[in-house]
Parts: structure tokens; C-alpha cells; sequence
């Protein structure tokens, strides 16, 4: 019968396989699962394996010092915490060290950041092996101030580049991996920055941005910003004070608000010389007449000015239906947009991805059959295609107008030469990847690098 090892309620420890020194750890056995503190967490295949990398914060309350492992994964379960929720999370396999006794665990990795420990040893792990003795702590020892200096002063724990954050929501968003995989490919650290975690503080003096947990964020030299239409106040809000202490920001705050306002936008693209389709915009209902034959008459578009790309756009095929959206939506105090609808498009748009002043990509969209397109693209098959010299000067003059230095600038083309549809502050990179088989995360981290004179 193996000797049980006596361990108080907190207690250090080490994954030798995961070249983790040591770390603190709360040891409870009221928890059935254990749980490591883990971010940026990225799936990957190694010999047709599963396999995870992902970054450790082992020391408490330490942004800086961090750990970049890997792991073969066993699982993906949902996991209840101790506060009740539930949450999805990695299962790896991984040797766990205790006063100097090592045997295989399962872990799950999820972002500790909020907790007292960025390690929780549960009972599976102990079960056989361990006995706990909760009114003692460190029965095993603790490492000395000067010890873990050693551990993590040293070239063990590589200096990456920059230290780049990606400000969104959702870490599992096929763009946001891929601007992550990217940069650390080029030798960055990167975080996952959540905007639904991070709170600021308003100070003369000591200005602050925390993370959930209380870590400060201060330390960053660059964030990327992918904000969702509905965080766009908020998250625009965060990029700001990241710009007040003087990190660089992709796309500045003031662009991507900018780019939000579907009126001012068009307003300020016109100003600068770049064609959109005719629109109109209208307080009273009583104008709906005059309006509708501003844009040419029926057919037409109809846009709600606080809708997202896809949503809040109806085509009214006739002056009648056009005139009951218009009053509808009137009555509802709705700001709408009245647009000419170009029929001679025939489903497509041209989308540019420009990146620092440059169209570093393009593809063709097209609806599928029978799909309804109202001047905008709500799905549908994408592929490469070749703009003309206009098309690009269109896109990346419509990019600098709006003073983005990433933009996804939707065209489309007329009888009239290519119009100017929308400017996308976020644009997604799945469909331009994966059509033109370019990597436009990494140029986005270039773009970055050119900031900071970066080779």
C-alpha cells in the first residue's frame, strides 16, 4: 500500500512536464476536479494527435512572469464551479511533483485570474495518495523569495517580443486564433484580453486598466481591438484609456466609432471623394414621398441606422411597401436609411482587406440562390478575384478617411463604376483566409512591428 503524503489546505507544487517549477496550490477536497490556471489557449495537431498550447501565470497576482506550455488533450468537458456556473473546458494529462512525489493527474485549464490560487488540487487527483490535514498549511515546504527568483529570473522564461492583447470577446473566434497563432509565430507574447473582464481606473495621477482578478493591464505595447457591434461603447471607451497610457492601438477608438455611425460614415467617405450609392435620410414620415424619389424609386433599401452588417435591412420592391416600412419604422422613432438598390450587381460585393494603406487581399461574394441582398452581403460563396487599379484606390482611400489602419471595405459595382457600401472595423478573416489562402493575421502583426520599428 503506497504511503500517503500530508498536505495542508495550500500547499506547493510543480509539473515537471509542463516546466512549471513551482507554484502555489489550494488543496480541496470538497472540489472533485482539479483545475490550472491556463490563457491563450490554442488547439493544435502533433502526430495526429490532439494537442494544446496555452500560457501559465504561475506566480499570483504576476502578469509578466509567464510559462508557455503544451499538452496532449484528453478531454473537453463541462465543468460546475464552485460559484455554480458551468463552463466548457481542455482536460489534460500531466505529471504533478508534491513534496517530491510525482504521479500522473488530469487537469483542467481555465482562466483563474479571479481566484485566490492559480492552482486547485482536487480529490481525483488525491484519491489513494494523499491525506489532508485542512487546519496546516505548507506541511511541504515553501520556496524562499530568493528560490523563486531563480525559478523565474531565469532563461527558462523566454523574453518574447511585443507584448500584443487582443481586445474581444470571444476567445474561440476562428480570427482571433488566428491573430494570436500569428504574432506568437513571430516571437510576441499575446493575450486574450476579454473586454467583458477588463475595468478601468480614472486617475490624474495613476491611471489603470484591470483584468478580472484585480491583474493591471498597464504593461502592454500594443492592442489589437475586435469589438462587437453591441460592446462597440464600451470596448471603444477600453481602447481609449489603453491609448491614454500609451499603448498603440491597431485601430484607434475614435476610427472605430467613427465607423460604427453608418450616417456620419457615408458622410465623411462622400466628403472625401469616394462614391456610395444614392441615399437619403429623413426626420418626418411626411417626407417619405419626396424620399423615396430621391434614391430613384422603387426598388430600394431600407437600413436601420443602429443595425449590425446583415441586420435591420429590408428591400421593398415597390413604392407602396417602400412608404409602409419608412412610416413603420418612423413610428417607432427608428433613424433609418433610404438607398438606391443596384440591381445590375446581381448578388455580389467585392470585399478589400486593407491593412496599413495597402489592399493586402480581395475576394468575391456572391449569394446563394434565391437568397435575398440588399446592397450587402449576408452570405453566400466566396472567391478571388483581381480589382481594378479604381477599386483599390477606392478601398484604401475609404480606409484612410476613416483613419483605419485594419479595414474590410465592401464594394460593389455598378453602371455607375464600383460604389462604396461600408467599412468594416473588425473584419473577420475567415472567408478572405481561407479563399485566397493568405495570411492576413500575420499582416496585421507586421503592421504592428512597423509601429515600434520592429525586425
Amino acid at each position: 500500500m503506497l504511503e500517503k503524503v500530508i498536505v495542508g489546505s495550500e500547499e506547493w507544487c510543480s509539473f515537471p512536464s509542463l516546466g512549471i517549477p513551482t507554484m502555489k496550490a489550494r488543496v480541496d477536497s470538497g472540489a472533485k476536479t482539479s483545475a490550472l490556471h491556463a490563457v491563450n489557449i490554442v488547439p493544435f495537431e502533433k502526430d495526429g494527435e490532439k494537442w494544446l498550447k496555452f500560457d501559465v501565470n504561475p506566480l499570483q497576482n504576476n502578469g509578466k512572469t509567464i510559462k508557455h506550455c503544451e499538452a496532449k488533450m484528453v478531454d473537453k468537458r463541462i465543468v460546475k464551479s464552485s460559484s455554480g456556473s458551468r463552463e466548457s473546458r481542455y482536460v489534460i494529462q500531466t505529471v504533478l511533483d508534491l513534496g517530491g512525489n510525482q504521479w500522473e493527474v488530469e487537469v483542467t485549464l481555465t482562466n483563474r485570474d479571479s481566484m485566490g490560487y492559480r492552482m486547485l488540487l482536487g480529490r481525483e487527483a488525491m484519491s489513494g495518495r494523499v491525506l489532508v490535514d485542512p487546519e496546516q498549511h505548507f506541511l511541504l515546504g515553501q520556496p524562499t523569495t530568493e528560490k523563486l527568483k531563480e525559478y523565474y529570473n531565469s532563461s527558462s522564461v523566454e523574453k518574447k517580443g511585443l507584448r500584443i492583447g487582443v481586445l474581444a470577446s470571444n476567445p474561440e473566434l476562428y480570427s482571433n486564433k488566428r491573430i494570436i497563432e500569428a504574432g506568437e509565430l513571430r516571437g510576441h507574447e499575446m493575450h486574450f484580453l476579454n473586454l467583458k473582464y477588463c475595468y478601468m481606473k480614472l486617475d490624474a495621477n495613476q491611471p489603470e486598466i484591470h483584468y478580472r482578478g484585480g491583474r493591471v493591464l498597464n504593461d502592454f505595447d500594443a492592442v489589437i481591438p475586435r469589438i462587437r457591434p453591441s460592446m462597440t461603447y464600451y470596448g471603444c471607451a477600453l481602447t481609449r484609456h489603453f491609448e491614454s497610457l500609451k499603448v498603440f492601438s491597431l485601430n484607434t477608438a475614435a476610427a472605430i466609432t467613427q465607423s460604427r455611425d453608418k450616417l456620419f460614415s457615408l458622410q465623411l467617405l462622400l466628403n472625401n471623394g469616394v462614391d456610395i450609392p444614392t441615399t437619403g435620410f429623413a426626420n418626418s414620415p411626411l417626407d417619405t414621398n419626396d424620399l423615396i424619389k430621391m434614391v430613384g424609386g422603387s426598388p430600394l433599401i431600407i437600413k436601420l441606422l443602429e443595425g449590425t452588417q446583415g441586420k435591420g435591412v429590408v428591400l421593398a420592391e415597390t413604392k407602396k411597401a417602400a412608404e409602409s416600412v419608412i412610416n413603420a419604422f418612423k413610428s417607432l422613432n427608428a433613424n433609418i436609411l433610404v438607398q438606391e438598390f443596384i440591381k445590375e450587381a446581381n448578388g455580389k460585393d467585392i470585399r478589400c482587406f486593407v491593412i496599413d494603406g495597402k489592399v493586402v487581399a480581395a475576394i468575391q461574394r456572391e449569394a446563394l440562390p434565391g437568397e435575398f441582398r440588399a446592397n450587402i452581403h449576408l452570405g453566400g460563396t466566396a472567391s478571388v478575384i483581381k480589382v481594378t487599379a479604381e477599386e483599390k484606390r477606392i478601398a484604401i482611400k475609404a480606409a484612410k478617411a476613416m483613419n483605419l489602419k485594419v479595414a474590410g471595405v465592401d464594394i460593389i459595382r455598378s453602371d455607375k463604376g464600383p460604389l462604396l457600401l461600408e467599412v468594416n472595423s473588425s473584419p473577420g478573416l475567415e472567408g478572405i483566409e481561407g479563399a485566397t489562402n493568405k495570411d492576413i493575421a500575420s499582416e496585421m502583426i507586421k503592421a504592428i512591428e512597423k509601429q515600434f520599428k520592429w525586425s
